[in-house]
């Protein structure tokens, strides 16, 4: 960990590894923050430290947590919480069991059905959802993957001490996944978003609704924070909650614009330009995007499993 404290968030370079922000607080970055390359955090108070998310495989999370290992020599780990249920979050877990792992009840929940399991059905299928999903996946070693679950769980919010470090953990989900969290450190203006905040790529909401991912980074603005770590790509600021909540209002207006027209979630993706978010990473990730403003529009619409949202993504993609 370097010496010296970053005055703000753009002095934080976006290269792998540990990140001192705060006195107490750090982030493990992992470019290039695309599927799978994801961030963790670490708070530290007086002989113990909180760890944020673990990484998608065993191997990752073994080399973060090698990397944490002065820290957490002097403040041995006590605590991990993680963010939400999506694999890149938790499958790490069996690591850190000896600790206590929280999660919100409905985070808990949702891990039971998002195990590697699911990540090695997508990998085996055949066409485009296949090939698209061993280009994003196969760097990661899901075989020797022990699913370690939340041994604590809270609905709303949860408050800690952290060897004297104070911090609060809110859920404001569903949105991304069915009940994502937020860990902030107040004393320090330092905020751990998860997958709240896509940061350089395209939000992606698998559980919706895409209002109420709007009104969580409005609660993210409201918070007197300084420093915002995502759960994808480089540290950042409230800018960075202006951006995602941008994307997430475009997304619903022009989805719910060709709703109206009639249209099908398939033809709408199909339809929609990009326009200035097609400079974003993932991209195609508008497919679950269109599918999710229009499970909000038509509540008894019927649901489109994860293999086939993986093959309207590959199209997008330009995977044939």
């Amino acid at each position: 960990m370097k010496t010296g404290l970053p005055r703000v968030a753009r002095d934080i370079p976006y290269t792998k590894g540990l990140h001192r922000i705060t006195r107490h607080c750090a982030a493990w970055l992992v470019p290039d923050g695309t599927w799978g390359w994801s961030n963790a955090g670490l708070i530290t108070g007086e002989g113990e430290s909180l760890l944020v998310d673990t990484l998608f495989d065993v191997p990752m999370t073994r080399e973060m947590l090698d990397g944490l290992a002065g820290p957490l020599a002097r403040n041995p780990l006590s605590t991990v919480v993680n963010t939400h249920a999506n694999g890149d979050h938790w499958f790490g877990n069996q690591l850190v069991a000896e600790a206590e792992i929280i999660s919100s009840a409905p985070t808990a929940e949702e891990m039971r059905t998002n195990g590697p399991e699911l990540i090695r059905g997508l990998l085996g299928q055949e066409g485009a959802a296949g090939r698209f999903a061993r280009h994003i996946f196969e760097p990661f070693d899901f075989g020797s993957i022990t699913p370690t679950f939340a041994t604590r769980t809270f609905t709303g919010s949860l408050r800690l001490e952290v060897g004297g470090t104070a911090v609060e953990v809110q859920c404001l989900g569903p949105a991304h996944t069915a009940g994502d969290s937020v860990v902030l450190v107040p004393d320090e203006g330092v905020l751990y978003a998860g997958d709240l905040l896509f940061i350089g790529g395209t939000p992606i909401t698998w559980a919706g609704p895409v209002s109420n991912w709007i009104a969580a980074c409005d609660a993210m603005l409201a918070m007197d924070v300084e420093f915002i770590v995502p759960g994808h790509g480089p540290v950042t600021t409230k800018d960075g909650v202006r951006q995602v909540r941008g994307y997430l209002e475009w997304v619903r207006d022009e989805a719910a614009a060709r709703h109206r027209k009639g249209m099908t979630p398939e033809d709408a993706m199909r339809d929609i330009s990009l326009g200035r978010y097609a400079a974003l990473d993932e991209r195609g990730r508008l497919a679950q995007n269109v599918l999710a403003v229009y499970y909000e529009l038509d509540p008894a619409m019927e649901r489109v499993d994860t293999r086939e949202v993986f093959r309207r993504i590959a199209e997008l993609e330009g995977f044939s």
